[in-house]
């Protein structure tokens, strides 16, 4: 019953309302036989749809609530107590019908996001506009947006700009500047300006499509307390009708023996822990942060030693390069056949020596063959019949090329500025280094001064950058342990070993080169890229506007989610009791019983709904910077 439409409910409790209202007047004008009949109609209308969701749920094999109200409806009707059985059903359904109009709030950010689903683009075909179904866009087409209108696919610009409303995706309120070669989502609103874009991704494959699917999957998804208030409540109704029966033997009493039924009723508590989850997951979608279910919650919840990757995590994982430093050769000749070697990397510091030599002209020619890309650490090709490898230091010490003491002060000078030096080295000599830099994040060090504020002991940063530049990146944002030159089986040991210690540990990094540490911390978090397919797969929680300040948000989140379910719990646990009491005492009767258990049900709920509204700034507004400990460098 509880799973009707509002409609519906709205309707029969309209109906059942007037009809006490009839009953209210005949009373009061003394027809007592027409009143009983209007309660006993009253009472029909409003228990069978109740009496009808208990046997569906019988016939499951669940004892679900409605059963015991149903239970106390036919008792009040056998006893002739008219009054007490259609205030009852009646408050039931009414009851049923505000809780359904209250939830809808806590899944408002679901509803608005399926809302803004594109259903129609404008395609370029054979010289001509075309508007059609989103569904019968292909990839590849060539779909032109305007002022206002929707973005339909996901695609990158090739002419034209404009500002686009992204919050759909990552929650983030000002408008985006896309020129061409910028990516832009399904889901987003055009605010000015024109764009052509090419689709590469359409229908199903959309980042605004695999994020509806997230967060209904997230929505439905079940905590371990959940699974137990489930279990609890499967043994407790039937626990009741038993002892119901043995109340009745006891005291012979039929309406005291009801309203014991009608009052030990676990409604409240059903709910309490899912419409909290709910309304945190539901909350975390519109701030652009999904939380991969009540489970994840809880989990995150618990964390207390944060571990971030530096490059794309801690930095914007934009590097470029700023210094080009050759020792036998033009500077130009060595970052092409560089840039050569890196066109079969997907690495992305060697994609940003290919975009260098792009944005130089250089003629990229030769295809490099036999590639070896050495993970964590480079890659070593055959470049125009001559042996090439660039990489680290490491990669250098392996492949037995000696790095003289000139060109290694020259390197460690341009690390400790804050750059990834590149080595490389043609047939076992190295002839120069490529200096790479990226910028650190504006909102990582007022995101880490939150987390810890809310309650992280520890933060780690792992790099299989040099030493140098992940000091420089520690000291800058006050992280406490730093490890650097890390290949990624070194990162996931080293969470192993966190984990083994006690530590509840979350790994953030960029969801691509950090999967396997993302997969084995207790919370993998992702910079989701806008999307990456990886970053949504692997992490638990995924940062769709690439900002720190997002995890904080969602750690805070996670707590007062966690929280407000324990308050729920209680309050509805209490509430029962007391009612016992009320009832034991003979002060709390069937009527007025009912009407406070289903008041408990819409408080437990209205608790619930604020954190729809919840921001973590209400958390850290009068906490204090705590402060920063010595950091340790490995």
């Amino acid at each position: 019953m509880r799973r009707m439409t509002g409609k519906t409910k709205l309707s029969i409790t309209a109906i059942t309302g007037s009809l006490l209202a009839v009953a209210f007047i005949l009373y009061l004008v003394g027809l007592q036989q027409p009143n009983k009949i209007v309660l006993v109609i009253s009472t029909v209308i409003a228990g069978y749809p109740i009496l009808i969701k208990a046997i569906q749920a019988l016939r499951m094999k669940a004892f679900s609530i409605e059963l015991l109200v149903s239970i106390a409806i036919v008792g009040a009707l056998y006893i002739g107590e008219y009054v007490e059985s259609a205030i009852v059903s009646f408050l039931f359904l009414f009851g049923a019908y505000l809780e359904a109009r209250t939830l809808e709030q806590t899944r408002s950010s679901l509803r608005k996001l399926i809302d803004m689903a594109p259903l129609e683009a404008t395609v370029l075909r054979d010289g001509e506009r075309r508007t059609l179904p989103v569904d019968d866009v292909l990839v590849g087409d060539l779909v032109v947006i305007q002022s206002g209108e929707k973005v339909a696919v996901d695609g990158k610009v090739v002419s034209g700009q404009a500002f686009i409303n992204e919050a759909a995706i990552t929650g983030e309120s000002v408008p985006a500047n896309k020129r061409t070669d910028d990516t832009v989502y399904s889901g987003t609103i055009l605010d000015h300006g024109y764009i052509e874009i090419i689709a590469e991704k359409i229908g199903d494959d959309t980042t605004f499509a695999k994020i509806i699917e997230l967060v209904e999957e997230a929505q439905e998804s079940k905590t371990k307390t959940e699974k137990f208030l489930e279990k609890f409540a499967n043994l407790y109704t039937p626990a009741i009708i038993v002892l119901s029966v043995i109340v009745y033997l006891f005291t012979w009493n039929i309406e005291f023996t009801l309203t014991f039924l009608v009052i030990a009723c676990p409604g409240a508590l059903v709910i309490s822990a899912p419409v909290s989850i709910v309304a945190g997951i539901g909350n975390g979608a519109k701030n652009g942060v999904l939380i991969k279910g009540g489970e994840i919650m809880e989990k995150l919840a618990k964390v207390n030693t944060v571990v971030f990757d530096k490059t794309g995590t801690l930095t914007k994982g934009r590097p470029e390069v700023t210094n080009v430093k050759s020792f036998t050769m033009e500077e130009n000749d060595l970052l092409r056949v560089v840039a050569e070697a890196e066109m079969v990397s997907e690495h992305h510091l060697g994609q940003t020596i290919v975009k260098e030599a792009k944005a130089r002209s250089l003629s990229l020619r030769n295809k490099p063959d036999n590639a070896e890309i050495i993970k964590g650490n480079g890659i070593r090709v055959h470049i125009a019949g001559q042996q090439l490898t660039v990489g680290n230091r490491k990669l250098m010490m392996e492949s037995g090329i000696l790095i003289s003491p000139e060109i290694d002060i020259y390197a460690i000078e341009r690390e400790k500025l804050g750059n990834t030096a590149i080595f490389a080295a043609i047939e076992g000599r190295v002839e120069g280094i490529i200096s790479i830099a990226d910028q650190i994040r504006p909102e990582a060090a007022e995101a880490i001064t939150k987390l810890r504020a809310a309650g992280i002991k520890q933060f780690y940063m792992l790099t299989g950058d040099n030493r140098y530049t992940a000091e420089l990146v520690a000291s800058k944002l006050g992280i406490d342990h730093v490890f650097a030159e890390m290949l990624p089986e070194d990162k996931v040991s080293k969470i192993q070993e966190l984990q083994d210690a006690g530590k509840h540990v979350a790994m953030a990094g960029d969801g691509i080169n950090d999967a396997p540490a993302i997969a084995t911390a207790d919370i993998g978090l992702a910079m989701g890229g806008s999307g990456s397919d990886v970053a949504m797969d692997t992490a638990d929680v995924v940062l769709m506007a690439d900002k720190l300040d997002q995890f904080a948000h969602a750690y805070s989140l996670a707590q007062t989610t966690v929280r407000n379910m324990k308050q729920n719990t209680f309050f509805a646990v209490g509430t029962v009791v007391l009612l016992l009491l009320g009832v034991i005492l003979q002060k709390v009767f069937l009527a007025s019983g009912m009407f406070i258990h289903e008041l408990s049900v819409l408080i437990v709920i209205l608790n619930a709904v604020r954190l729809v509204r919840y921001t973590s700034e209400q958390r850290h507004r009068n906490k204090s910077t705590a402060s920063l400990p010595v950091r340790e460098v490995v």
